[in-house]
């Protein structure tokens, strides 16, 4: 089977307005950020999200990375983090010298179990970091009652849910800091990119500073101070405008973008229950009360060794559907750099049994019934 047979499991979406962008940005003067394309960026996203503030940053990483920052974690503090989860989201903690605490999953939805969290906080638990699996909210009632209990910050990694929401609230707007990431992979992109979103105007202020290499050049350029100057920690986290120009045009067509997105996933949650139900297998499901951003579509297996057999299955008829995340607390760097006081054993086992299905908004009709057909043609 040649290349172009193949139904791939992720594909960048290209917008109309891309390379008018980009020449517009190289025919300038100004490719480096905080341009018009950063500000015109900037106001979609907080339409979207309904942030009070946004900045854009050079990855979701970055942003989780100045998250630690506007947290001031220390080597004495604990951040609560799913085990199920990209590195990211615990290595941003880790640099600051923080324990990463590494808790269980709901297997409903493979985000972090509020009864999880509860189990592991400590005296010197100062933050829990949220990710939403698939764009699929995490259970924030029970998240925001421990926190509230405890004193906590809630960090929500918010890569896969641009968009979704819980109980009618924006993700990435529910807790303290909210970070986007606009990698290739993700609904909407720049190739590499992300975003900070605040609702706190003291912590938006040292944002905007820990963004520009700890100095106030981004209210020198409102002509709000006369010079700039050094003023706090920081590092180089304000993109390009030329990725800036790119995610601008994508953002443009993020309602046509969503539309492509849940048109996969709803084929594939129409056509899949029955054979489902014969064979043992868990579809991806979605709370009444969230509305998700068809970032991914996941089924799940009784066992590994029939995810992997599932997997070598599709792949024989040209389909790629890989499995996801390593579970943190088992990994050489979680256990160096973390601590796990509750067996996480629902990780473990979401992480064995995943199988991710091709989606992307251009997906064909024709590709889809491929998959439908190759996935129901297996026997688990």
């Amino acid at each position: 089977m040649s290349s172009t047979d193949r139904v791939i499991f992720s594909r960048p979406y290209r917008a109309r307005r891309e390379l008018a962008n980009l020449e517009t940005v190289l025919s300038s003067d100004h490719s480096h950020g905080d341009g018009q394309f950063t500000a015109a960026a900037t106001a979609k996203l907080k339409a979207i999200t309904a942030a009070p503030h946004a900045l854009l940053t050079t990855s979701c990483t970055s942003a989780l990375e100045m998250s630690g920052l506007l947290l001031e974690l220390g080597p004495d503090d604990e951040v609560i983090v799913p085990s199920f989860a990209f590195t990211s989201t615990a290595t941003a903690m880790a640099l600051r010298g923080a324990t990463c605490v590494f808790a269980d999953i709901d297997p409903a939805t493979g985000n972090l179990d509020p009864a999880s969290v509860a189990a592991v906080v400590t005296p010197r638990t100062k933050a829990v970091v949220v990710i939403h699996y698939g764009g699929v909210a995490a259970d924030m009632a029970g998240l925001l009652e421990i926190a509230g209990a405890h004193g906590l910050a809630i960090v929500e990694d918010n890569a896969h849910g641009l968009g979704g929401s819980w109980q009618g609230r924006k993700l990435g707007t529910i807790g303290t800091l909210g970070t986007l990431s606009f990698h290739d992979t993700k609904n909407v992109h720049c190739g590499e990119g992300g975003a900070l979103l605040l609702t706190d105007e003291i912590l938006m202020a040292r944002a905007e500073i820990i963004r520009e290499k700890g100095t106030d050049r981004a209210r020198f350029l409102r002509g709000a101070v006369d010079k700039y100057s050094w003023q706090d920690i920081g590092s180089s986290y304000l993109p390009s405008e030329l990725n800036a120009a790119v995610l601008d045009a994508q953002l443009d067509e993020f309602e046509t973008i969503q539309a492509g997105r849940h048109r996969v996933w709803d084929a594939y949650a129409a056509a899949l229950p029955e054979w489902a139900a014969r064979n043992e297998v868990r579809l991806m499901a979605v709370p009444a009360d969230r509305e998700h951003t068809a970032h991914l579509y996941y089924l799940r297996t009784p066992t590994e060794a029939r995810r992997d057999d599932l997997i070598t299955h599709l792949r024989e008829r040209g389909i790629v559907a890989p499995f996801h995340y390593v579970p943190l607390d088992s990994s050489p760097a979680g256990l160096k750099l973390g601590r796990t006081p509750v067996p996480c054993v629902r990780s473990a086992e979401f992480s064995s049994t995943v199988v991710r299905l091709p989606l992307w908004p251009d997906l064909a009709d024709a590709q889809i019934a491929r998959v439908v057909e190759a996935v129901t043609a297996f026997r688990v």
